[in-house]
């Protein structure tokens, strides 16, 4: 997606040069910055609160892992 937007950035069209840029250097910081440093960094600090579930989802199906063995 980034190579894309360069690709819009290398234009001659104002517009589509200004958001070519924006769009690629937010991409790029997106996918190595914050994917790859605050996000696990945020499930270590909030621990078991990171896993939690809403009360109006208890439909769905549990998929935990049982403790006994076959």
């Amino acid at each position: 997606m980034v190579a894309v937007f360069i690709g819009f950035a290398a234009g001659s069209l104002v517009m589509f040069e200004q958001m070519g840029f924006g769009m690629s250097i937010a991409i790029f910081l997106d996918a190595t910055l914050i994917r790859s440093l605050l996000v696990p960094a945020s499930m270590r600090l909030l621990g078991k609160w990171n896993w939690w579930f809403p009360s109006w989802l208890e439909w769905l199906p549990d998929f935990t892992e049982s403790e006994t063995t076959p």
